[in-house]
């Protein structure tokens, strides 16, 4: 392919519809677990497990990602799990418990190839402009996911489940349309390189910096997943009817998307990281203590919201970057971000269940919210030790 530039904006296309999709088949649940637990008569702390499920699959299956890639390519190996995404959203339609668990499960499958692979997509298809393809890549990914948050509220007041699981599922089908000419490129691409090998680069799992971004990337997707499972719960204690507990979630993550341009623009910048990093902390640790304080006003608490959505903004597109900017290559980026992926959403996979029973054990939001902020407290440091790091060694 002699015309690069063609190629280079269809990618961005296809890298956003995908990324729409990697958080959408999560985070649209939550509004919709009263009804899928009357449904499927599952008990709440099975209804808890459509969260959980896909991150315990990020853990298992993000290292079998990165091998199955070097064997496939990157492209090809995000169309081919993926739509087992596909397949997965339109199983667990299906009004039995079996089907809705193992689609949750292929589902996962497909979410973790695009987290994985795409950041070492951007890195492979624009090395000379990293920044904008990880805004656009964050910027999709939250702000579908936010409203699909919106969208199932909405939908499941006038039509049935069912019907709303299909339409909020369409988009995926439409992504994995969009990434079919990404497969003739690398065709093509491997036929003009034949001899183009996998480069020799140290094991990022025999690396204390590596284990340093695993950790961050845990951390902020500990408190995140968190935040956005019980956050409606916590609002309800302060006399905030169900249904502005659900619009304050969905301003929470629309809060974070401005974030998508910023946390790259600053990155670079001198202290940018520690400003950024500050903010952070604003966000994740001062604002969710706020929250054991007797508030009730509505004014005060969508503050709260729109300042925690920030920090998890910041959060998440720092734990990218990461990826992208401590890494040499495209190889070495996906090895990172898988494993980063695998032990950090198995420590993420944790925090739902264990804030849930403590929460149950203590009938008290109280404990919950220091055990997340002293969470949020260790993602701060572990952030100002990465970036006093240099590069992760070839």
């Amino acid at each position: 392919m002699t015309d690069k530039q063609p190629h280079r904006q269809w990618f961005l296309f296809s890298m956003m519809m995908i990324a729409a999709n990697l958080r959408l088949p999560i985070t649209f649940i939550p509004p919709l677990l009263t009804h899928i637990e009357k449904t499927f008569a599952l008990p709440s702390a099975m209804a808890g497990l459509l969260t959980s499920i896909p991150l315990i699959t990020f853990a298992i299956f993000s290292p079998i990602i990165v091998r199955l890639a070097q064997h496939w390519g990157n492209e090809l190996t995000v169309f081919l799990l993926f739509f087992l995404l596909i397949v997965g959203s339109y199983l667990r339609i299906i009004p039995a418990v079996p089907a809705l668990f193992v689609g949750t499960f292929l589902i996962g499958i497909g979410i973790d190839s695009g987290n994985v692979l795409v950041p070492a997509l951007i890195k492979d298809h624009m090395a000379d402009n990293l920044q904008l393809g990880t805004s656009l890549y964050t910027l999709s990914m939250l702000l579908i996911g936010a409203i699909g948050t919106a969208l199932a509220g909405l939908l499941i007041s006038h039509i049935s489940l069912g019907a709303t699981m299909a339409m909020l599922s369409v988009p995926s089908i439409l992504a994995l349309l969009t990434w079919l000419p990404n497969l003739k490129f690398k065709r093509q691409s491997a036929l003009a390189t034949p001899k183009a090998q996998v480069p020799h680069y140290q094991s990022v799992w025999h690396q204390s910096l590596g284990w340093l971004i695993t950790l961050f990337f845990g951390l902020q997707a500990l408190v995140y997943y968190a935040m956005i499972t019980w956050i409606p719960s916590i609002l309800v204690t302060h006399n905030v009817s169900t249904l502005n507990a659900s619009n304050l979630l969905t301003l929470l993550q629309l809060s974070g998307l401005p974030l998508s341009f910023a946390v790259p623009y600053l990155f670079n910048k001198k202290h940018g990281v520690t400003i950024l990093l500050g903010v952070m902390t604003l966000g994740y640790v001062v604002a969710p203590l706020a929250f054991i304080l007797p508030i009730h006003s509505l004014a005060l608490l969508t503050t709260l919201c729109v300042i925690a959505g920030i920090g998890a903004g910041i959060a998440f597109n720092l734990a990218v970057l990461f990826f992208t900017e401590k890494t040499t290559n495209p190889f070495q980026t996906a090895a990172v971000s898988g494993m980063a992926q695998s032990a950090g959403y198995l420590l993420a996979a944790v925090g739902p269940i264990l804030f849930g029973y403590l929460q149950q054990f203590t009938h008290s939001w109280t404990p919950v919210i220091w055990l997340l902020a002293l969470f949020a407290v260790g993602l701060t440091l572990t952030g100002f030790v990465i970036q006093r790091r240099g590069m992760i060694v070839d």
